[in-house]
C-alpha cells in the first residue's frame, strides 16, 4: 500500500465566466490541511474576469486557459494534465466542505487500498451558501445499488488516475450525464472497487443544468438511458425512472 505522505492528489477545476464563485472554490481547495495537493483550473476562454480574480490572489495551482467542447471536455483536459495519483473533479461554484476533506479522503483510500472513494454533498443556495436546501446521502456502497436508480454524487467522486488511464475518461457526447456515465461504467461495468466516507464533502450551489427545467430534466433521463446503451449493460425496467425519484428524500433530510 502507498503510504499516506506521498500520495499526491489533482484537483481539477473546469471553469467558463466562473467570477461570482470561484474564489469560494480555490480557497477552500487551498485551505486543505493536507499538504500534496495540486490543483488545475481549466478556464475555457472566460470572458469575464475570472483568470484575473485569480491571478491577483496567492493561487499555487496551474491555470490552463484554451478554447474547449464542454465542462467535460475541460475535465478531461484536466485528466490528462493531471500528476497526482488521486484525481478529483470540483466544479467551479462548489467548495469542500472543510479543510480536513482531502486529509479524510486520503486516509480512507489507504485503510482500503480502493481505487474510488466518495462520500455525502449538502446542496446550499446558490446566493447565500449558510442556507441548506437539501442533502444527497449516498451510503455504503454496493454495485448492485445502480440497478435500484443509484449514484454518488459526482463532486464527491475520487479516482485513482490509473483507473482513467485504463477505463477512458469523460464521453464529451453526452450533454448531462457524462458523469453518470463515467460512474457507471467504472463502478458497476468494470467493477472498480469503492469505499463510502460517510459525511459531507462539498457543498454544491443549487441551479444544475439538468433540473432546471422539466425538458432538461426528460433530456437528461434520455441520455441515462443512453449511458447504459452504449456501456452495453442493461438496466432493470425501473432502473431510470428511480433515478430522480431518489431526490426527492433529499429534500425531507436535516442537516
Amino acid at each position: 500500500m502507498i503510504e499516506e505522505s506521498i500520495i499526491k492528489v489533482s484537483i481539477i477545476t473546469a471553469t467558463f465566466n466562473s467570477s461570482r464563485t470561484i474564489l469560494d472554490t480555490m480557497n477552500s481547495v487551498q485551505n486543505q490541511t493536507y499538504p500534496h495537493i495540486e490543483h488545475l483550473i481549466i478556464d475555457g476562454l472566460s470572458t469575464d474576469n475570472t483568470i484575473e480574480l485569480i491571478e491577483s490572489t496567492n493561487f499555487k495551482g496551474n491555470i490552463h486557459s484554451g478554447k474547449d467542447k464542454g465542462t467535460y471536455d475541460a475535465m478531461n483536459k484536466g485528466i490528462g494534465l493531471a500528476n497526482g495519483d488521486i484525481v478529483g473533479i470540483l466544479n467551479s461554484d462548489d467548495f469542500y466542505a472543510s479543510e480536513t476533506i482531502i486529509k479524510d479522503v486520503i486516509s480512507l483510500f489507504n485503510e482500503t487500498g480502493c481505487d474510488a472513494v466518495y462520500g455525502d454533498l449538502l446542496y446550499v443556495d446558490g446566493i447565500d451558501t449558510t442556507k441548506f436546501i437539501r442533502k444527497w446521502i449516498s451510503g455504503k456502497y454496493n454495485r448492485e445499488n445502480f440497478l435500484q436508480g443509484w449514484m454518488p454524487p459526482h463532486p464527491t467522486f475520487f479516482v485513482r488516475k490509473s483507473v482513467y488511464e485504463k477505463y477512458g475518461s469523460f464521453n464529451i457526447s453526452l450533454w448531462g450525464a457524462a458523469d453518470y456515465e463515467l460512474m457507471l461504467r467504472f463502478l458497476y461495468k468494470n467493477k472498480v472497487t469503492a469505499a463510502y466516507l460517510p459525511k459531507v464533502l462539498v457543498h454544491m450551489r443549487t441551479g444544475g443544468q439538468s433540473n432546471t427545467s422539466i425538458l432538461n430534466r426528460l433530456r437528461a433521463n434520455m441520455e441515462d438511458r443512453k449511458a447504459w446503451k452504449i456501456n452495453d449493460i442493461q438496466p432493470k425496467w425501473y432502473t431510470l425512472n428511480l433515478k430522480p425519484l431518489r431526490k426527492v428524500n433529499q429534500f425531507f433530510i436535516k442537516n
